[in-house]
């Protein structure tokens, strides 16, 4: 089912993101952690790219295992780093042949030790490039793309920003999906700004509850300066051990969660780091055993 049909369907989307495991050890512990959330009947499930590209074939794998293995709706992510156009259309072929509906499409970040974005010869140059291909070659297929509710570091001047999302959505992206958050406010702005300038597609909130002190400076790093609200991050200080910290991190994105539901967000997507234990936490904050309860 494509996403843009879930979105439209259900009250309130609810979905878990995975990363390719790098060995079979791992293929078997991520494939655990799947199976303590199928209870909780997310929305669907989305499986990413390292960075540069590096686990192209073991996202392949895992996002047809996934679809072959279980009842779960699979997006699978896809970017512009190291593929020339010919190369993506053979991805996007195998997709559609393995049964594959739904593709995030972004440019994506570049490999370990290049500090910029560097465009492959024969490839695409950003990400409303990329959207505009599957729309003409695969125009089956759903594609969301990523939106940046505290900005994005490679583009300081936020009504370009802007400018680039809008283009994406109108190659042909059916919704967005957020990078992650920590101040809902950060959100709700991003939201009505997309508003403003003619965004009309759903907007998903990205939420990665911190589990520990060195995660909660990891996140940072990966979403290209997150900001860390002060009170965030003075309860983190208080906490006297890492179990406390989670018990903080948990806390927090479900208040964020609660208060997004009561603003009637139309998706929040959970980012796992292949972990299910803080997503079950947070499901069981909110006092419900299903995402389907959350909307009730």
């Amino acid at each position: 089912m494509h996403i843009r049909d879930i979105l439209t369907k259900e009250k309130n989307c609810f979905s878990f993101e995975f990363f390719p495991p790098k060995d079979e050890k791992g293929a078997g512990q991520l494939f655990a952690t799947i199976s303590e959330l199928v209870p909780l009947k997310p929305s669907y499930v989305s499986v990413t790219y390292g960075a540069g590209g590096s686990t192209r074939e073991l996202t392949h794998d895992l996002v047809v295992r996934i679809q072959r293995e279980t009842s779960l709706t699979v997006v699978s992510h896809l970017t512009c780093v190291g593929s020339t156009r010919d190369e993506i259309h053979a991805i996007l072929e195998k997709y559609q042949a393995s049964g594959i509906e739904n593709i995030m499409a972004l440019r994506g970040d570049p490999p370990a030790g290049q500090s910029s974005f560097i465009q492959t010869p024969g490839g695409f140059g950003k990400a409303a490039e990329l959207v505009a291909f599957i729309k003409q070659h695969f125009p089956a297929m759903g594609i969301g793309v990523a939106g940046y509710p505290e900005g994005h570091v490679e583009t300081p001047n936020r009504l370009k920003e802007l400018d680039h999302l809008k283009q994406k959505v109108e190659q042909g992206a059916d919704y967005i999906c957020t990078q992650l958050f920590f101040d809902n406010h950060d959100f709700y702005d991003f939201c009505e700004r997309c508003e403003l300038a003619g965004i009309k597609v759903p907007v998903i909130a990205g939420i990665m509850p911190v589990t520990s002190v060195k995660g909660m400076m990891r996140m940072a790093e990966l979403a290209q300066g997150s900001r860390l609200p002060a009170k965030l991050l003075r309860a983190v200080s208080r906490a006297q051990s890492e179990a406390y910290v989670e018990n903080v991190g948990v806390h927090w994105a479900a208040e964020q969660v609660r208060d997004l539901i009561h603003n009637n967000v139309k998706g929040i997507h959970f980012y796992t780091l292949n972990r299910s234990k803080a997503t079950r936490r947070i499901y069981e904050s909110l006092g419900v055993s299903d995402s389907k309860q959350l909307g009730a």
